[in-house]
């Protein structure tokens, strides 16, 4: 089988290459799935550079999602209800980018009736991710506002639509002006223009309160870190609350105890394998089937910028890193 790897970390178009590897059979508690279609995700792409929080050993393939058919069980009751069935693929130790995946049963969920193989390969880091944040540990209320930072991303257009859906506000942080009447036409309730480089977080802070009063935001989102996510922290009101789940910039959050202490705020973590690891089989079943209605109905449907063949690997990746990009980038890799 052809399956992409790398022997040491570092720039994907410098270490990335496509390999014959014999093909690999599952072991008890284990299936083989035949893979269509996989996702290129910033995470896979910290994991090739060496900066993910987990890293595997090498030589690696890389891929945390994708979509496939399982075609061989190593034995045990789930691997044998799931096989011959189309899956969405959650490989936490990576390996989806491949002709045959082996990982555990668990790890893969039958995907929903009417979501594709290319939605199910996108299923999970986006909009599993956007739903559990808002939905299941905030729980944002209707009418309520949450904050979001990097709210252009594919995510961040998730959280807008799913804002609509359930009744929440959305007040949008971005980098470039020119997505703001884009975000706005797509249901953003409120967009802020906030670039770390030239701004302070007391004037964040100051663009936040004209829109929610000086009570400061009760519900945050923040993939970045850095300054970015600092800024966030003096925007919080009494009792926030923020999940940070990215680090998009390599820098730590600095901010004053007194932020926090004060208001009685909270900062907290959020990865969602740990999530997922937390439920049981029917609680993930039950999500999964939240989740593929939410995808039947666009509001967690992913856009694909662009479906680009495994060999081509190296162009998918600079693909889904050029600025302003539109779109998931995909692997195609079966029939």
């Amino acid at each position: 089988m052809q399956a992409v790897q790398f022997n040491s970390f570092g720039e994907p178009a410098d270490v990335l290459n496509l390999r014959d590897l014999p093909q690999p059979q599952p072991q008890p508690g284990e299936v083989r799935v035949r893979m269509l279609f996989a996702a290129v995700n910033p995470s896979d792409l910290m994991t090739v550079r060496g900066a993910y929080g987990r890293l595997p050993e090498l030589p690696a393939t890389p891929g945390y999602e994708g979509a496939g058919v399982v075609e061989e069980s190593g034995g045990g009751l789930l691997g044998r209800l799931v096989k011959g069935k189309l899956v969405a693929v959650a490989h936490r130790s990576g390996g989806t980018w491949a002709e045959q995946a082996v990982l555990p049963a668990k790890q893969v969920i039958p995907l929903p009736g009417g979501v594709s193989a290319e939605q199910g390969a996108m299923f999970f880091v986006n909009p599993v991710t956007a739903f559990v944040m808002t939905r299941k540990v905030l729980a944002v209320p209707p009418g309520e506002w949450l904050l979001q930072t990097a709210a252009g991303s594919a995510l961040g257009r998730m959280v807008i639509r799913l804002g609509k859906r359930f009744g929440f506000r959305t007040l949008c942080v971005i980098r470039r002006a020119e997505q703001a009447e884009e975000l706005k036409s797509e249901g953003a309730d409120a967009v802020v223009v906030f670039n770390e480089k030239e701004q302070t977080p007391e004037q964040l802070r100051e663009v936040v309160a004209k829109h929610l009063g000086d009570s400061g935001v009760k519900y945050a989102i923040d993939p970045v870190g850095g300054a970015t996510g600092s800024a966030v922290v003096e925007c919080l009101g009494r009792g926030g609350r923020l999940l940070v789940y990215g680090t998009l910039s390599d820098d730590p959050l600095s901010f004053s105890p007194r932020r926090l202490i004060g208001p009685g705020a909270r900062i907290e973590g959020f990865w969602l394998t740990n999530s997922m690891d937390s439920l049981g089989l029917l609680s993930k079943l039950r999500l999964v089937k939240q989740v593929g209605r939410l995808v039947r109905d666009g509001v967690l449907a992913s856009e694909v910028g662009a479906t680009i063949p495994l060999a081509q690997v190296r162009e998918a990746v600079a693909a889904s890193e050029e600025p302003g990009r539109r779109g998931k980038m995909l692997l195609r890799i079966g029939e």
